[in-house]
């Protein structure tokens, strides 16, 4: 390991491919275009980088810089989170983990690898705070809609912010039905959304039930989104259309989701390992380790 060498992790949330990288007592950071080296190696290619610096807090056990496998900065990710706290147990061994992020305060909590749980906030409903780039009165459902205007294939979404600007569409039909990787990069950067957004197509499927499909901000399509996930069940119940405790269903597995009385939304699921390496933080030069588990 060269001096400028950190370790690393790859890992997973449901297939939602996450490197955690031990930034701890350096003041650099990962820099994009090494971000970009490693989304574009078959072996390393990951949907956010999930950095761990020395926080600020003394009560925090790290303070996390997350990546987009684009090289941008995201605010939140709930199954990175879950894969940080899985990382730092083997370090640390606790029940309840706090973290910094540039979303806020995260609580998480580890009960074993198969069910980690993260607090991912109180969600936002104000049009300022998702942010959209024009007032909306009820964010449960916004004019924006993708194709003919007579017979929109996707339309009416509910937008909200819980770390990061969301919009779901909601649909009858099967969400594979749809061309998600078509239309994600358009509505992910449609001019109402300032700061661009994850796009999720949901199909409800009873009281306690969703299944989804998610175009991340600066990931694109994903085996599974966190706070995707969140954002659909927070808005199912805001429009009526499911209970407050639901199996939220992604391509890679289920998310038990939980918008709890005091507004605060529970994440919980399983992670795994993938291999250990070291990179170099700058370019993206890296090298697994020979005990990579």
């Amino acid at each position: 390991m060269t001096e400028n060498q950190i370790n690393f992790v790859k890992m997973n949330g449901l297939g939602n491919e996450i490197i955690v990288a031990d930034m701890r007592g350096r003041a650099d950071r990962i820099q994009p275009r090494a971000a970009l080296a490693l989304a574009d190696d078959p072996e390393t290619s990951f949907d956010q980088i999930m950095a761990l610096h020395t926080p600020n807090n003394s009560r925090a056990d790290a303070f996390i810089h997350i990546l987009n496998s684009d090289g941008s900065d995201a605010e939140s990710c709930g199954n990175g989170t879950r894969c940080v706290v899985s990382w730092l147990q083997r370090e640390l061994a606790k029940d309840a983990y706090l973290f910094e992020t540039d979303g806020g305060i995260v609580e998480a909590w580890h009960q074993d690898d198969s069910s980690i749980s993260v607090n991912m906030g109180i969600p936002r409903f104000d049009w300022e705070d998702i942010p959209l780039a024009e007032e909306f009165a009820d964010t449960r459902t916004i004019e924006l809609q993708v194709g003919p205007i007579d017979n929109p294939v996707l339309h009416t979404p509910s937008v909200t912010n819980i770390g990061n600007p969301h919009a779901v569409f909601w649909v009858e039909d099967d969400v594979w039905s749809y061309e998600l990787d078509r239309f994600g990069p358009l509505l992910e950067n449609h001019p109402i959304f300032p700061d661009r957004a994850n796009i999720t197509i949901a199909r409800v499927t009873s009281d306690r039930t969703v299944t989804i499909r998610t175009w991340e901000r600066g990931a694109g399509i994903t085996s599974a989104c966190g706070s995707g996930a969140c954002a659909t069940v927070v808005n199912a119940v805001r429009t009526g259309r499911t209970g407050r405790n639901v199996a939220v269903t992604t391509p890679g597995g289920d998310l038990q989701i939980e918008w709890r009385k005091d507004n605060s939304v529970l994440m919980s699921g399983p992670v795994e390992y993938e291999f250990a390496g070291m990179l170099d933080p700058q370019n993206g030069a890296w090298t697994k380790s020979a005990a990579a588990s």
